[in-house]
């Protein structure tokens, strides 16, 4: 497993705010977008091109444009749904799938409630968002999900996450063959006994969307 962690001022001072208790739901969304946006940069670096043909006012060249099959992006609803915009707006040619997953907050243990993807998805290079990577069992369960349908290039991008969630992916991806790359915004100094990550930003969800 690849852990990238987007080391760049603009990251830094877009995060600093998100962490902000007083910043409204508004102001927070708005935020995520244009971090993730930039956190995008990153995750594709690696998308697949094939070469294309055009003509300038001036000349014929060759450019590039993505290679089919297209890239899918699989926001984690809820909270993943306040990154599919910042996303899309590099690929807007990519499909979008989904999976809904909920935390037990007694267990930490996670469930699925929903799943929108495609049946196959051999051959398909797929974007997973979900701006926390806490315990690290929500992205252990997706990627699952994602191999089961047969994704073999698989990158996860997150606002934040935490060392043991890191770990825990690690672990459970030890004996897999398959390449999945995560892309962070920072990684913070630890869970508490409640699964947050600390200091982290408190409840993506709630804080994107609100408590309902």
């Amino acid at each position: 497993m690849d852990v990238h962690v987007a080391d760049h001022p603009l990251i830094a001072h877009k995060l600093t705010y998100l962490r902000d208790k007083r910043t409204d739901s508004p102001t927070f969304r708005r935020l995520a977008d244009e971090l993730v946006t930039l956190l995008a940069y990153e995750a594709t670096r690696e998308v697949r091109t094939e070469p294309f043909e055009i003509e300038t006012p001036v000349a014929a060249t060759t450019g590039i444009k993505l290679a089919k099959p297209k890239p899918i992006i699989v926001p984690i609803l809820r909270a993943g749904l306040g990154m599919l915009e910042g996303m899309v707006r590099l690929l807007p040619s990519a499909e979008v799938g989904f999976l809904g997953m909920i935390r037990d907050e007694a267990t930490l243990q996670v469930s699925a409630y929903a799943n929108r993807l495609p049946d196959d998805l051999t051959g398909r290079q797929v974007f997973v968002l979900d701006p926390m990577l806490a315990t690290g069992n929500t992205l252990v369960m997706a990627i699952d999900y994602l191999t089961d349908k047969g994704a073999r290039d698989i990158t996860c991008v997150c606002l934040l996450a935490a060392p043991e969630g890191i770990t825990h992916v690690e672990r459970e991806l030890a004996d897999s063959d398959i390449p999945v790359k995560i892309v962070v915004g920072t990684v913070d100094e630890r869970l508490d006994e409640r699964g947050y990550i600390v200091p982290g930003l408190g409840d993506a969800g709630d804080r994107l969307y609100g408590v309902a």
